[in-house]
């Protein structure tokens, strides 16, 4: 049942000239709760950091309002220009991170499940320097807790100061609330949370919830904001007064409305049995095949169901159950994983990235990205990436990934390997006769690895 590079395939991160693959089920679950050595060699800035950075922008932008006519005001100004640059730099520095973790991992399924949560949670900021903190949310919010209990995660990416941003929860306030009374042409409550965590985040499109649920939810999440100086808060000012039934179970009520009551209905969504089989079906379509075999999603529903949502157990159940490794190539990879799976194949040098002007990064890693049909960290809404393999098989895309193969390799390595040799590399033992056969009847180098990457062997997990 178990293959080492199947396992590095469809769970992990890509086979490497250098990096072995796991020598089974158990070493692949210990990658999981092992030291972070890969957060540790490619640093992310962490959100409590970024945000000292928000918080420090708005205290020159309040001196800029008052001395906007004064030399001090305009250095302050171009100070402000100088933080927002700086962002923007470090935000490709961590897409490089991102990917030079995959390219040197020993422990591959972390960071495709750390990527897996990142896009099950979408969430990235709208407006100033909160846009390029995506990165620093996944490293403080998602990455720490991809091992423990879904419960956990659910709270803490939810409450995140970016995805308050991102649906618009930071500045909804309950209809009857002293703030929304006050300025009811400046307030009001915004669905956009609570609608997403039922339909996406936990019970799924069809789920078991109502309208009403949504908007008990909406009106218990009144209140939860955040701001620059001091992260995430509760304004009780900003709170509906009174109790909320949310999926038939009632919250708050009490003289003063309060985070735990919205903590404690999170908790209790997390654990409602819908969610089992929600998101079971979600790892099994991310990690194995687009037409989910049916026995692996009740395999790890059940699990689910019966651990309290233990992610460990989860994880477990999809990767001990046969079906999961079937040697049937049925998913074809999404444009980050095929980009950093070719990096890694490669071998690609962390500083053959970070070296790159902010121009040359664009121009060889985010912007034939976008070409491929993913926009790095800017998703058209919140349900993420698309999974089904009809939304990355376009002709652009396709095309996209053969003329990055073919070009960016050569760029960026000192010297391309030989394609011969390359085909085990990048595909394995098994690897077709007719990619050997393209690979040294290619006339060039360049050529011989672009065709090894663009064919349907490597693309295929």
């Amino acid at each position: 049942m178990f293959d080492p590079v199947l396992a590095e395939v469809r769970f992990g991160c890509g086979l490497s000239p250098r990096v072995a693959a796991p020598d089974g089920v158990a070493a692949m679950l210990e990658g999981l709760v092992a030291p972070d050595v890969m957060a540790e060699r490619f640093p992310i800035e962490d959100f409590e950091t970024f945000r000292e950075r928000m918080a420090e922008k708005q205290r020159l932008a309040k001196f800029v309002k008052k001395n906007r006519e004064t030399e001090e005001g305009k250095a302050t100004a171009k100070q402000i220009k100088l933080m927002q640059r700086a962002a923007r730099e470090d935000w490709l520095k961590w897409m490089a991170a991102h990917i030079s973790r995959r390219v040197h991992t020993a422990t591959g399924f972390r960071e495709r499940v750390v990527f897996f949560w990142a896009d099950h949670f979408t969430a990235t900021g709208k407006n100033g320097l909160i846009r390029r903190a995506t990165s620093p949310y996944m490293q403080s919010a998602l990455r720490p807790r991809v091992a423990g209990r879904f419960e956990d995660l659910l709270v803490e990416a939810v409450t995140h100061p970016v995805m308050l941003q991102y649906l618009d929860q930071a500045r909804s306030t309950g209809p009857n609330s002293p703030a929304t009374l006050a300025r009811p042409d400046k307030r009001g409550m915004n669905e956009n949370l609570a609608r997403e965590v039922l339909e996406l985040h936990t019970l799924g499109v069809g789920g078991p919830y109502t309208q009403g649920d949504v908007r008990q939810l909406a009106e218990l999440l009144t209140g939860l904001t955040f701001d620059a100086e001091n992260g995430r808060k509760f304004s009780k000012g900003w709170a509906e007064p009174g109790a909320e039934t949310v999926l038939g179970k009632t919250y708050g009520g009490g003289k003063n409305a309060h985070f735990r009551d919205i903590e404690a209905a999170l908790r209790d969504i997390a654990n409602h049995p819908a969610v089992a089989g929600h998101l079971a079906r979600k790892l099994v379509v991310h990690f194995v095949s687009d037409e989910p075999d049916e026995a692996l999603v009740a395999s790890v529903a059940d699990v689910w169901r019966e651990s309290g949502g233990d992610l460990m157990a989860v994880y477990g159940a999809l990767l001990e159950h046969p079906a999961a490794w079937a040697p049937e190539r049925r998913n074809f990879k999404p444009a980050f994983d095929f980009m950093a799976s070719a990096c890694r194949a490669l071998d690609m040098p962390h500083e053959a990235m970070v070296g790159l002007s902010e121009a040359e990064f664009r121009a060889r890693m985010q912007g034939p990205l976008s070409m491929m049909g993913h926009v790095w960290q800017k998703p058209d809404g919140p349900d993420g990436l698309p999974e089904e393999d009809a939304a990355w098989l376009t002709p652009q895309g396709v095309a996209a990934r053969l003329q990055w193969a073919v070009t960016v390799p050569q760029l960026m390595l000192a010297e391309l390997p030989d394609p011969r040799g390359f085909v085990d590399v990048a595909l394995g033992p098994d690897a077709p006769e007719a990619v050997r056969f393209a690979a040294s009847a290619a006339e060039s180098r360049a050529d011989g690895i672009g065709l090894v990457l663009a064919s349907a062997a490597f693309q295929r997990v």
